[in-house]
């Protein structure tokens, strides 16, 4: 009989499991990692699967193969890097597992990991590119993925009171980019979003690590895109004592600084768990199979830029309070979009007459818009779980 899943408690966590929900959590870059952490086939496995592999498939063995001798041959024909041939040999699990270890066969498997994670991306993005797939057909394959895995979770009974998911209406697309300094619509990072309500603040940490084993790896989480105004990473893992232990050991760091937004439009009580994934999205082979014949060779899967939050009840309850609320929120943004469109991006204020020395230039002018990454949204077009309310909000 299959096991029911479950949230890991705390004192489960490993320090592989800790480090992602870091990443996570800061949006940094697996680039800069300089091991990784798995312990044991478990862990290699729900990587593999994360990534939309499964290593029991020949056909996908043999692709995980076939990136690896790419990143291999991409190192030695640029850096004439030297591979012993034991990692050159290593199966994919014998890979993450020197990648675990110590010394120089443990550098070379991380810095193949690494390339591997590139490769697998840029195919993933090439085979994209060449589907005669529209938007939003690709839109709904997301969509299915993410409601199953959330589905399962609220059929298992985890600590989750609401879920709703939605793409961005075409008003939304309008207000947001003539709301960014830089209006290019391949900056929007959150035309798929996806808000998740956990019953407890403590629940989102577990909440986070579940995704990431089953919804989408946590390499491609998008650096730089992540929001965390809800946890002080090291004191939190300071009060449980299982997690303490491994803060000496996490090659990112564990400080005290929250990830904050750069969005002018935010409140400053505005609390939140935030951030942007590329996920990777397995093709049906019938869609495959509308492809040209030269991107079979990319493997079966796509990546999808979406957004995801997190945060718990009572955090939202707070969030649409005084000026946090998304009433409050919309009514800056509109209203520095009009200003926008009536005098543009340059300040509202008369020059000096040039009868006289020219004024001293302020060397921090007045701000009229900043470039946000992105922003809190008008009402989700379809939800799927949960009470109907307002979509995820985004506040990069």
């Amino acid at each position: 009989m299959p096991t029911r899943d479950r949230l890991k408690a705390l004192d489960e966590f490993t320090l592989a499991d800790l480090e992602a929900v870091r990443l996570v959590l800061r949006g940094d870059s697996v680039i800069d990692w300089h091991r990784l952490n798995f312990e044991g086939d478990r862990e290699v496995r729900d990587f593999c699967v994360a990534q939309e592999f499964n290593p029991d498939e020949p056909a996908d063995r043999a692709r995980m193969n076939a990136i690896k001798s790419e990143a291999i041959n991409y190192l030695r024909r640029h850096f004439e890097y030297p591979i012993p041939k034991p990692v050159e040999q290593a199966s994919i699990e014998e890979l993450f597992s020197l990648a675990a270890g110590r010394g120089h066969r443990q550098t070379c498997a991380c810095t193949i990991l690494k390339c591997m994670h590139i490769i697998h991306h840029l195919d993933g993005r090439e085979l994209l590119f060449m589907l005669p797939m529209s938007d939003q057909e690709i839109f709904h394959l997301v969509e299915e993925k993410v409601y199953r895995v959330i589905g399962s979770m609220l059929a298992e009974g985890f600590p989750i009171t609401e879920f709703v998911g939605g793409r961005k209406n075409k008003d939304s697309l309008y207000t947001k980019l003539l709301s960014k300094r830089d209006a290019v619509s391949a900056q929007i990072f959150d035309k798929l979003r996806f808000r998740i309500v956990a019953r407890e603040r403590e629940d989102i940490i577990p909440i986070i690590q579940y995704l990431t084993k089953k919804l989408f790896p946590f390499n491609y989480v998008i650096p730089a895109q992540s929001i965390n105004s809800m946890f002080h990473f090291k004191r939190f893992c300071q009060k449980n004592d299982h997690l303490k232990k491994f803060l000496s050991e996490m090659q990112a760091g564990a400080d005290e600084e929250f990830t904050p937004t750069d969005n002018i439009f935010s409140a400053d009580n505005y609390r939140v768990i935030h951030f942007v994934v590329d996920m990777p999205v397995r093709l049906p082979r019938k869609l495959l199979e509308r492809a040209p014949s030269t991107a079979w060779a990319l493997g079966p899967v796509v990546f999808v830029i979406c957004e995801f939050q997190v945060i718990d009840r009572e955090t939202e309850a707070a969030n649409e309070q005084g000026e946090a609320s998304h009433a409050k929120y919309k009514e800056r943004q509109k209203k520095a979009v009009m200003r926008r469109l009536q005098v543009g991006m340059r300040e509202l204020r008369t020059p000096p007459r040039r009868t006289e020395e020219p004024a001293p230039v302020s060397r921090r002018p007045e701000r009229t818009m900043a470039p946000p990454t992105s922003e809190r949204e008008a009402p989700a077009e379809q939800p799927r779980q949960g009470r109907r309310r307002p979509g995820p909000r985004s506040q990069r």
